[in-house]
């Protein structure tokens, strides 16, 4: 492998991986804050265009219904619960910006990418412990849960990369012997 391009591929790999994330990230955000809106397009959904899908699994239409209820009243009579989702999307988007420090410094701030790893392992727990707490279907915890498995996956490849990075940029750093052409 030529040293001066199989760096710069590298660093050109492990960059697109973080974007691809980074996007991820900022688009689980966002959609956490139209939350009425977005269920109320489910359930348009689940009895208009969609109807088969709610037809083969009629608990998910059962439970779509449950949380417009839900959000519905929160929005018209306790809207400051809503409030609590904004949070959600914030923090996403701020973890999303903690992505930048891999994106530019990838060997430096590898630290970002272990810290996503552990929050995707943390998705699992909470959902196990947390979902049965707030009446959660189980199966709907299993999706959650999927953000964990399926989010740690890239987020693996990419620290992969950066140890390959890191140890190719440590031969090319590493001092040469006297005589050494």
């Amino acid at each position: 492998m030529n040293e001066t391009k199989g760096p710069r591929a590298l660093l050109r790999r492990i960059r697109v991986w973080l974007v691809v994330f980074i996007v991820c990230l900022v688009l689980s955000g966002l959609t956490a804050f139209p939350l009425v809106t977005e269920i109320r397009f489910v359930e348009d959904a689940l009895t208009s265009w969609a109807a088969p899908v709610a037809e083969t699994f009629p608990s998910l239409l059962e439970w779509i219904q449950w949380v417009r209820q839900g959000t519905d009243t929160a929005d018209s009579l306790y809207p400051f619960l809503l409030y609590g989702t904004d949070w959600l999307a914030f923090a996403h988007l701020v973890i999303a910006v903690a992505f930048y420090g891999p994106y530019r410094d990838p060997v430096r701030n590898i630290w970002v990418i272990e810290f996503g790893m552990i929050a995707c392992a943390g998705i699992v727990p909470l959902a196990l412990i947390c979902g049965p707490i707030r009446g959660i279907p189980f199966w709907w915890s299993v999706i959650d849960m999927s953000f964990g498995v399926f989010g740690v996956i890239p987020l693996l490849v990419v620290r992969r990369m950066i140890k390959r990075l890191e140890a190719v940029q440590a031969v090319a750093e590493a001092p040469q012997p006297v005589g050494a052409p």
